[in-house]
């Protein structure tokens, strides 16, 4: 071992601030330097680089925390680590947010020769991807077609002839199911063949890619992980007069294929290691070919991916080609808009059974002729979750497994559902107290145009039904239903310091708890009155915090919900408990806070 030296100085590990690394270091000095160092007076040349030396030794200190934390998700901050630590966990992120609902869609069609009717050769198809949007500038996409034939559609004579009476036009009304954003399209050159490529996109308002294809024509497919082979695609119903079914779904086996990364700085495709020769496809027919009793339909437990097929090298990647890739694009925006507003027809993309044999005017025509209305508000969640938001998720994806098991596993999935399908800003999952049997209750909520809370349309409470269906346990039913929204307001009195300018103070507490509740609680989430008082204790300028005081807001521009403030209160008087069903929101915090000073 050897020998220390007795001029080594003893060195505290602990001290990795500023002011604690220059104290050391003027220990330093003092001790061991005395005949050579000896001014410390702030003008001083030794001061200077004593603060120098501090400086560096602070910023070091520093990063070295900064990036231990940042290793692990319990401490990470930056929202991008924290999405890769959630990579590992199986956690996906998902696009921008999207907001979805349902649309009337309206069409004139010329009389038939008879004039009984419309003519059935003119009556369109509205096509997917049709594009729509609001008197305020958002934009919509149709996500399925719309078939203006079907026999529930109701029909009204529009227009007749003037001197006859007989009719000219006819109305056709028809439902389709709209998304927020628009399709868009980007093209990228890829080079030599490089294994695990990855391929950037320059927009980042981007929700889902809809389709990648080459220059050869080769379609790449999206899959959840490079190991999964076999997806579901959507295809024409052949039969479709027959059955009444628009699409059917066939899995399909894929070496071709890529997965999505989402993050805050964009959308990444990534693409697996094989190229043409060595990306070897062996299908196994007899792990697909066997009846599963019970079931009239195909699921990831009776039908599994991993083993239609063996392939070493992941898929095969892109190389000397381009791709070009199509995507949803959503508005920057918010993107919520209220019953009515959805009124302006962009692209119109139709389809007639028999073109050919049809007048090219009156083909036009009855393009021209298509409008639109959203009978409902169209919404959401329109803002993207915050850090902690997405710890919570990746912390629940981990033991769901993909399945539905447990309260939190619903909730999960519901916040997994794609955003194709809508979102949501707020779920909580509760057995039903009523029921005998395993009945669960799924409450959800979403944002209106302002970004208040707001209770979620039946369009996307269908997909997320439709949607927990797939991971349920075949005992379990599931009710989808809106939560009580109680608007709360704050009322508080605080003792300013004596020589603090006291309109500011009032404003700072008052911004303080606005920024506190600017984000919304959750559903069943209770109001803890000592977290406004510590709030309102830390202003600076406040000498003590004397009031609080909770308000149910139940007139106009306000839920109609009454809630009794005393009669929900917690023994200790601190806790304003939360019924399950129920949230509290402070809608309008530049109104619903106020404060005075004693």
């Amino acid at each position: 071992m050897p020998k220390i030296n007795n001029r080594t100085p003893m060195i505290n590990y602990t001290n990795k601030e500023y002011e604690g690394i220059r104290e050391d270091l003027t220990q330093i000095a003092e001790r061991f330097y005395p005949d050579t160092f000896q001014d410390f007076s702030e003008a001083s040349f030794g001061a200077m680089m004593l603060d120098a030396v501090a400086y560096v030794g602070d910023q070091l200190s520093f990063y070295l925390d900064y990036n231990v934390n940042e290793a692990f998700l319990d401490t990470s901050y930056q929202l991008n680590n924290i999405i890769r630590h959630g990579r590992v966990l199986g956690f996906k992120n998902s696009g921008r947010p999207s907001t979805y609902g349902q649309v009337a869609l309206y069409v004139l069609v010329p009389a038939s020769q008879t004039g009984i009717g419309p003519d059935a050769n003119y009556i369109p198809t509205i096509k997917r991807g049709t594009r729509f949007s609001s008197t305020t500038g958002q934009n919509f996409v149709l996500t399925e077609d719309v078939n203006m034939k079907e026999s529930s559609n109701p029909v009204v004579v529009a227009r007749t002839d003037a001197s006859t009476g007989a009719p000219t036009f006819f109305a056709i009304k028809s439902y389709g199911n709209v998304v927020s954003g628009f399709f868009n399209t980007e093209t990228v050159d890829v080079g030599a063949f490089q294994r695990f490529r990855s391929v950037s996109l320059a927009n980042t308002n981007v929700s889902e890619i809809i389709s990648v294809f080459d220059s050869e024509g080769n379609e790449y497919f999206e899959v959840e992980h490079l190991s999964q082979d076999t997806v579901f695609k959507t295809l024409t119903n052949k039969n479709y007069k027959n059955d009444n079914v628009p699409s059917v779904m066939k899995p399909l086996l894929v070496n071709r294929k890529f997965v999505t990364v989402f993050d805050r700085d964009g959308v990444l495709l990534q693409f697996g290691s094989g190229d043409e020769l060595s990306a070897d496809v062996i299908a196994e027919p007899q792990s697909i070919s066997m009846e599963v009793f019970g079931k009239s339909y195909v699921t990831d437990t009776s039908f599994d991916p991993s083993r239609l097929m063996s392939n070493k090298y992941y898929g095969i990647v892109p190389q000397n080609t381009t791709l070009t890739i199509l995507y949803r694009q959503t508005n920057p925006l918010n993107s919520n808009v209220a019953a009515g507003g959805i009124s302006t027809v962009g692209s119109r993309i139709v389809e007639f059974e028999d073109i050919s044999a049809l007048s090219a005017g009156k083909i036009s025509a009855v393009r021209n002729s298509i409008e639109v209305a959203n009978e409902t508000p169209i919404v959401g969640n329109v803002s993207n979750p915050t850090s902690a938001e997405v710890k919570q998720r990746i912390y629940d994806t981990f033991p769901t497994q993909n399945r539905a098991v447990t309260q939190r596993d619903y909730e999960n999935l519901v916040y997994r559902m794609p955003s194709s399908f809508g979102s949501v800003k707020r779920c909580s999952v509760q057995k039903d107290p009523d029921s005998q049997k395993r009945n669960l209750n799924v409450y959800v909520l979403s944002e209106d145009p302002q970004g208040k809370l707001s209770n979620s349309n039946s369009t996307i409470k269908e997909n997320i039904k439709t949607w927990l269906n797939h991971y349920r346990m075949i005992n379990d039913t599931v009710d989808i239903l809106d939560p009580f929204i109680i608007n709360i307001g704050i009322n508080f009195v605080v003792k300013p310091e004596p020589n603090s300018d006291k309109f500011k103070v009032l404003n700072d507490c008052v911004e303080a708890i606005a920024n506190e509740y600017s984000t919304p609680l959750f559903i069943g989430e209770g109001l803890s009155l000592s977290r406004i008082f510590n709030i309102l204790n830390n202003v600076p300028g406040v000498n003590d915090a004397v009031k609080v005081q909770i308000i149910n807001k139940n007139t106009s521009n306000y839920s109609n919900v009454f809630f009794s403030i005393a009669e929900n209160m917690s023994p200790d008087g601190d806790t304003l408990v939360c019924p399950k069903n129920a949230i509290f929101e402070m809608k309008f915090p530049e109104v619903d806070i106020k404060g005075k000073l004693r």
